[in-house]
């Protein structure tokens, strides 16, 4: 099973560490079973960029990114290379450990968790 290591940029958040993650799910979809807070307006459907976090280990065990994806993230507020839509970031290895940082979203309006 898969490991995700959350971190935050906003640092009144502690680290969230989630085990056990089976293959097949979305980052966001662990977000929402895991009540770590990542804001999502469009309910997973990559049509918004409210879902938008940073990639800082385990791309390669997460299904690339689509010119659509892509077209929405550089509408993201600060973009980045490692910016990817954890709607998006579908866990393609029951082995991954993957470490995600979760960007401030107290300047995003959207569905909170």
């Amino acid at each position: 099973m898969a490991k995700i290591t959350f971190r935050f940029e906003d640092k009144t958040l502690k680290e969230k560490v989630v085990e056990n993650v089976e293959a097949g799910l979305s980052i966001l979809e662990v977000t929402e079973d895991h009540d770590v807070h990542l804001n999502h307006n469009c309910g997973g459907v990559c049509a918004c960029s409210t879902c938008h976090i940073y990639i800082d280990k385990g791309e390669e065990s997460i299904e690339e990114i689509s010119d659509k994806e892509e077209d929405f993230v550089d509408r993201a507020i600060d973009p980045r290379i490692e910016s990817r839509l954890g709607c998006q970031c579908i866990i393609l290895d029951e082995n991954a450990e993957i470490e995600v940082t979760i960007p401030d979203q107290s300047q995003i309006i959207g569905h909170e968790h």
